[in-house]
């Protein structure tokens, strides 16, 4: 008797499903490069030199090689990730010390769904729920640092090597910041009412008694509703990505962000801040960056300053921080991401791949 005799018939057409469902997907991944060149250069006769064709194609497929990408990475991360719900995460840091907190916390961020636009309710219930203010900054620092869109566009577009330094990277740098922050006894620098936030009954897990059914829908309605909350920013980041491939010279980044420039990790960080997106978002424009010759570790302080310290997250941080703390949380992210680009220049060579 095989092993799917085991398997209920439902279960057996659910399996089937999903089998079929990656088959078309990985067709369409692989099909993706190949229409848009017969599309562009072979049905429309254009000029694969020219630079309208270079930033047409390159907008082209990379809007459906991203979006094929987040929909698989969103999906099969939402399924596993729906063992792991927001009140255990908040029950495991509870209470803890600083230092364990710290690598416990940073390691939760990596695989639990929060981004900059939820920093706020999630520095105060986990505030509320007795986690340490250092520990609290760990997790939010890695959630949307280090998370698994980051990791897996990375491992898609760069190889596993680039995205395993930077999420080496970007835990390192939140468990140091929250810890470095965490001993200066930064409490008295937040907004006195999420101390007085009170949480009423015990923590349920709703994740918990999920069935297989449940799973599936949760991973298609993430899909769903993480695509539609960032398009924007995903057509505006391939769109600048586009225009720089297409359009600017190689000389502009050499001149600016090279390894020759000493200031050049400095500058990427300084022009990421203002900017808001997400890892969807800026993975198109790292791409073209480091294809024109800036260096990877540039890139990718770049790319963290960008989904770590962006301007509206601060705005929204203010909310719970005063001046002086969100200084502090700024400058000490700030200089463990030039650091970490600067060390990643030096680890991986200064040559871009242009």
């Amino acid at each position: 008797m095989s092993v799917l005799e085991h398997v209920p018939t439902r279960r057996r057409g659910q399996v089937g499903t999903l089998a079929v469902a990656a088959v078309v997907w990985w067709l369409l991944y692989s099909l993706n490069l190949p229409f848009w060149d017969w599309l562009l250069y072979d049905a429309f006769g254009m000029d694969p030199e020219a630079r309208l064709t270079e930033t047409l194609h390159f907008f082209f497929y990379d809007t459906v090689k991203i979006t094929l990408l987040l929909t698989g990475i969103i999906f099969v991360v939402t399924v596993l990730r729906s063992f792991m719900s927001v009140e255990r995460t908040r029950a495991l840091l509870g209470g803890k010390r600083e230092g364990v907190g710290n690598v416990m916390a940073a390691g939760l961020g990596v695989v639990t769904p929060f981004c900059s636009c939820s920093a706020v309710p999630a520095f105060i219930g986990f505030v509320a729920a007795g986690v340490p203010i250092g520990v609290t900054l760990s997790f939010l620092i890695a959630s949307p640092l280090a998370n698994e869109i980051a990791i897996g566009l990375l491992w898609s577009l760069f190889g596993w090597r680039i995205a395993l330094l930077y999420v080496v990277a970007g835990v390192s740098i939140a468990i140091v910041a929250g810890f470095l922050l965490g001993r200066l006894h930064v409490e008295r620098w937040v907004e006195p009412f999420v101390f007085e936030t009170k949480l009423r009954g015990q923590a349920i897990d709703p994740a918990a008694g999920l069935t297989f059914d449940q799973r599936i829908v949760m991973g298609v309605e993430e899909v769903g509703t993480i695509l539609r909350k960032i398009w924007p920013y995903l057509l505006v980041g391939i769109g600048l990505g586009a225009v720089i491939h297409g359009w600017v010279p190689t000389e502009v980044f050499t001149t600016y962000a090279s390894s020759d420039n000493p200031f050049g990790v400095l500058v990427a960080v300084g022009l990421g801040i203002p900017l808001y997106s997400n890892a969807a978002g800026i993975m198109p424009l790292v791409e073209v960056l480091y294809a024109k010759g800036m260096p990877m570790g540039t890139a990718l302080a770049f790319m963290m300053s960008v989904v770590a310290l962006s301007l509206p997250e601060m705005i929204l941080l203010r909310r719970v921080l005063k001046p002086k703390l969100l200084a502090l949380f700024v400058a000490v992210l700030a200089s463990g991401i030039v650091t970490v680009g600067y060390l990643f220049n030096a680890i991986l060579g200064s040559g871009g791949a242009a």
